[in-house]
């Protein structure tokens, strides 16, 4: 293809994208300010929070200060231990509870644009999950009050505007929301400071120490409020198609945020709890660490640089029936890993670092037209620790942790005929099927029916315009499923061998890597709640570009 037949080409997508994409302004309906509520009386919540989501200026590195956007918390009532106000640097609070416990928490919107949240993993009623039709204004109020049933295990929370989920998460609102039960108390694992969760996030900054993302342009790096121009007037600079200059640079520079954000943005930074060239020094014990990717984009290739194996004692929904051990593990954006990590095995005063390896089939863009110095795929220092402490007497990992039946496909209503969705992409707009996200819409294939069981199956084996499929970390809301086999095109095997020893598909999941090449199949029930319910790519960017769909849940 000739460089100028290229170009028409591009253009003719981006038109269409234009045309596609953020046009509609999906929070136009009417809202009260108090939104949510179930109307329970004080007396019989448990644990009763408030989260402000406001600006904030925090120092992540030596100079200015970084203008962040964060979740401040307040602990109205409940136990102390419910709430630790901050995870570290710009990310919000870790909040604990107990399974059985009911929850009360508000959601006060200080942002300049609309905003609400999605407890990720957990398993709620549908006014309580966070769909984008609830978002609210600046100003207004929504109020969370749900029981939490979900398995002791990681979960976390983030925002979920329709077009701008990105954005908010890139400057900085996610926390971590870690429930506990009896099961998991009987064995004794690390607690209180040798449970650790570790937030993983990249971003990239400006001479000011300002986060770079490719919807914001105006001075300190603030995210822009691109109102009803929606997305791409963000993506184009806030000037139209490609910044509206008769500039070769400003083009390819406008061309370069479209690519980004169809593709996914990339930092070139690496942050553990919100700071940068993270350190830890640690005890000669037992750890438990709980890793989180909050990234946008970026999927981790995850290993100590000195060899060892990892133990893992749980993924999304909890913990596992028995340890597993890998020499590497795969961690998509949204996925989470519970480590068990006995320090006593290295000497006191050992320095170890846990990296990223470097694998094929990531993100096959990253470095087009001023993409990030650090593509996806490429291997880097992710956290240090240094083992302060000689050898304590370190507690035992049980062999057996918790019963979990293996899955059993043949519960699913369509046993024999499992429903597919190709992930898909056509003038340059991610789709499901051929289709972007349709606010309140569901399909026939997207109707299910509640108590049942159904077997999906992700298809990624589809040409996505010029550039082949692109890895996506699928996500389905309001439940927890089980990942029941993969397989992959010979074309793509290579990027396949490259990261297979390290998929995480045990136990309870909300949220699966998709390679390119692979279909994956996924067991899920729908129980207890009816609604409208959303499933999409955690690659944020994608999510926000119309890689995402509702499912419906009828009664």
């Amino acid at each position: 293809m000739t460089n100028k037949k290229r170009r028409v080409l591009i253009h003719s997508a981006l038109a269409s994208a234009i045309a596609a994409i953020g046009l509609r302004d999906f929070n136009a309906e009417a809202r009260n300010p108090v939104r949510g509520s179930s109307g329970d009386a004080p007396s019989a919540i448990d644990v009763h929070i408030e989260l402000r989501a406001a600006e904030e200026d925090i120092a992540i590195r030596p100079g200015k200060k970084t203008r962040v956007w964060r979740y401040r918390s307040k602990l109205v009532s409940g136990d102390a231990d419910a709430l630790e106000p901050s995870l570290g640097g710009y990310l919000g609070p870790v909040i604990r509870v107990r399974r059985g416990q009911r929850v009360r928490i508000d959601l006060i919107n200080e942002l300049p644009e609309s905003t609400i949240i999605h407890w990720h993993g957990l398993h709620v009623p549908e006014a309580m999950d966070g769909h984008p039709r609830f978002a609210i204004e600046p100003g207004a109020r929504y109020v969370y009050v749900f029981t939490v049933v979900n398995r002791a295990g990681s979960y976390w929370f983030h925002p979920h505007p329709h077009g701008r989920t990105g954005k908010q998460v890139y400057f900085g609102l996610s926390g971590m929301f870690l429930v506990s039960d009896d099961e998991e108390a009987a064995l004794n694992l690390p607690s209180g400071v040798h449970d650790i969760p570790l937030v993983v996030q990249d971003r990239t900054f400006d001479a000011d120490n300002q986060f770079v993302y490719p919807s914001a342009n105006m001075a300190g790096g603030r995210p822009e409020n691109t109102g009803n121009r929606g997305m791409m007037g963000g993506m184009m600079g806030g000037d139209g198609m490609m910044g509206g200059k008769n500039n070769n640079g400003m083009r390819m520079r406008g061309m370069g945020q479209m690519m980004a954000r169809m593709m996914g943005v990339l930092g070139d930074r690496i942050l553990v709890n919100g700071q940068a060239d993270a350190r830890l020094s640690l005890e000669g014990r037992s750890y438990r660490l709980r890793l989180l990717n909050a990234s946008n984009s970026r999927m981790y290739k995850l290993a100590w640089d000195d060899g060892s194996p990892l133990t893992v004692i749980g993924t999304d929904g909890g913990l596992l029936e028995r340890p597993l051990q890998r020499t590497y593990i795969m961690l998509a954006p949204a996925e989470r890993v519970d480590l068990w990590v006995d320090f006593s095995r290295w000497p006191a005063g050992t320095e170890l670092t846990l990296q990223s390896l470097a694998f094929e089939g990531g993100m096959v863009m990253g470095g087009m037209m001023g993409g990030t110095p650090l593509p996806d795929g490429a291997q880097f220092p992710v956290l240090k620790v240094r083992v302060a402490q000689g050898a304590t007497n370190a507690a035992s990992l049980p062999q057996r942790l918790v019963e979990l039946p293996p899955p059993n496909p043949r519960l699913a209503v369509n046993f024999n005929s499992p429903k597919v969705f190709n992930l898909t992409m056509g003038m340059m707009v991610w789709g499901i099927n051929g289709r972007s996200f349709d606010m309140h819409g569901a399909t026939a294939l997207e109707t299910v029916r509640l108590g049942t069981h159904e077997i999906w199956e992700f298809r990624n084996d589809a040409q996505s315009g010029m550039m082949g499929p692109m890895a996506h970390s699928m996500h389905v809301h309001g439940l927890q499923f089980r990942v029941l086999g993969r397989s992959v095109s010979g074309d793509y095997a290579v990027a396949h061998d490259s990261v297979k020893a390290g998929y995480l598909d045990e136990g309870w999941k909300d949220t699966v890597l998709v390679m390119p090449g692979e279909r994956v199949r996924i067991l899920l029930r729908f129980a207890d709640y009816p609604g409208l319910f959303l499933y999409h790519c955690h690659m944020l960017e994608h999510e926000d570009s119309g890689l995402m769909r509702n499912y419906l849940v009828k009664a």
